[in-house]
Formats: structure tokens, C-alpha cells, sequence
């Protein structure tokens, strides 16, 4: 099922099924989709959110914040903070609320997580991440070299780019949200991440779990072997995709019951 939805001044879109209906369920997993901060959409997120929400049992709702050139910096951050702000003020409780993304949008996930925290206000209960941006600004990770020969899908160049478009001035000196690798990351709820072991962001997933886990954060985390980033998009074909969004459900359905 699928509901179209304003998110505030966004749009947005209720992924769920007959037994998660949004009108009726409680919990709820906000998703924001990845695109390097130039692209996608709701619409192509719809399958990956479908099969999350049906492997989970909890709805889902995907978000088109704006994207740069047109909306640099903070523009997307403000947006899926305010998404959060949005489910708070339609009667959802933080700790029914899961946050997830991939790529930038993982990035953005754990970004709006931090934001939060600096506020002093209620996390959710956890987020899952699939191949998060967790330093775009150095982008110094030993995978950049280790693996570029095996990733088809991103490079030290590519993610240098999307660091100057959501930027918009290459001139100004990138914002330390934009680093949560060198972030204090004590206080943050449980996480998930997920990363392929042929990605260039191999080392930007492994290097944040051993900091949060030092800062004290629950942190599971996976490590897929000769996978390429985001492989879940290929789940209507490649049982590790499937396999990938079972562990997001079985890590969304814990979180939710112990909150």
C-alpha cells in the first residue's frame, strides 16, 4: 500500500501493508532515501521501502527533502529533522520511531540523530544505515585505495563531488555535522550498519563503529562479502539483499519492543 502524504511543506509517502496501515499503527521507521544530495525520490525508494515494511511489519515513510544545487547546505538536514519534528507532532512517540537510510541518507539519519542529541531532545529508538557517508569531508578512509579498483559504484572523486554540490560554495569551510566520524558520538541510540566489502566506504562504516562502540553506542555491525553499495536495491534477484533486509527488520522489531 501505498499513501501519498505532506510532510509539512514536503512530500512524502506512507509505505506499508494491510496489517500497518498508517492511520492505525503506532510505529513507524523514517527513511531517508540517498542520491549524493542531487537525486531521488520517493517514488524510487518505493520498492526497497515496500520490502522493509513487509519483512519488519512497520510502516515506512520516505521523504523528498530538497536537494542540492538548488538547496545547498543545510537544507537537507533541516528537512529530515523536521520530518522527525512532523511524526512527533502527529502523535508518534520517540521511542516508536526508527530512523533509516542509505548512502547520503544514511548519513542524514545519523546526522539528524546528532542534531537532536545537541538539542537535548528525545531520540528514536535506533537507526539502521546502509553505506553511510560518516566523513565527507576528509574522505581519507584506506578503502578510497583498498577498493577502488573493485567498486564500480563510487569513488574518492564522486564523493568529493557531493561534498561541493550540497555545499554550494566549495570556498566555505564544511560544517562539522557534515564529519560525524570526528563527532563526539556518546548518548546515540542503538545502531545498524550495513556495508559491502568491495565499497570505497568500507572504511567510513568500520571507522564509526569502533568510535561509537568506544563512546559507548550499541552498534551491530555487518560486513558484506563482494557486495557493492546499497546492494539491497537488487533483493527481487540476490539472496544477500533479501538476507540484508531480514537483519534490518529483525534489528527494526528489537529496537521497537525493547523501547
Amino acid at each position: 500500500m501505498v499513501e501519498k502524504v505532506a510532510v509539512g511543506h514536503l512530500k512524502g509517502e506512507w509505505v506499508s501493508t494491510e496489517d500497518n496501515k498508517p492511520e492505525t499503527a503506532k510505529e513507524v521507521i523514517l527513511y531517508f532515501h540517498g542520491g549524493g544530495f542531487i537525486a531521488g525520490s520517493c517514488e524510487t525508494y518505493r520498492d526497497l521501502a515496500a520490502r522493509i515494511s513487509k519483512s519488519s511489519g512497520v510502516k515506512v515513510l520516505t521523504l523528498e527533502y530538497r536537494l542540492a544545487p538548488e538547496y545547498p547546505f543545510p537544507a537537507a538536514n533541516e528537512d529530515c529533522l523536521s520530518a522527525y519534528h512532523w511524526l512527533l507532532a502527529n502523535g508518534y512517540a520517540p521511542h516508536n520511531i526508527i530512523l533509516g537510510g542509505d548512502s547520503v541518507g544514511g548519513s542524514l539519519a545519523l546526522m539528524t540523530l546528532l542534531s537532536l542529541r545537541e538539542a537535548n531532545e528525545v531520540l528514536p529508538a535506533g537507526a539502521f544505515l546502509i553505506t553511510p557517508h560518516t566523513d565527507l569531508v576528509h574522505l581519507d578512509g584506506e578503502s578510497y585505495h583498498s577498493r577502488a579498483e573493485l567498486d564500480p559504484t563510487g569513488s574518492r572523486q564522486i564523493n568529493l563531488r557531493i561534498l561541493n554540490d550540497y555545499l554550494g560554495n566549495v570556498s566555505q569551510e564544511a560544517p562539522l555535522l557534515l564529519s560525524p566520524l570526528r563527532m563526539d558520538l556518546r548518548g546515540l541510540p542503538p545502531l545498524l550498519i550495513q556495508v559491502g566489502d568491495h565499497e570505497v566506504l568500507l572504511s567510513d562504516a568500520t571507522r564509526f563503529a569502533d568510535l561509537a562502540k568506544a563512546a559507548g553506542v550499541e552498534v551491530s555491525l555487518e560486513v558484506w562479502e563482494k557486495m557493492w553499495s546499497v546492494f539491497h536495491f537488487l533483493a527481487y534477484m540476490l539472496p544477500e539483499a533479501q538476507h540484508a533486509i531480514t537483519n534490518i527488520s529483525h534489528f527494526v522489531i528489537t529496537r521497537l519492543k525493547k523501547a
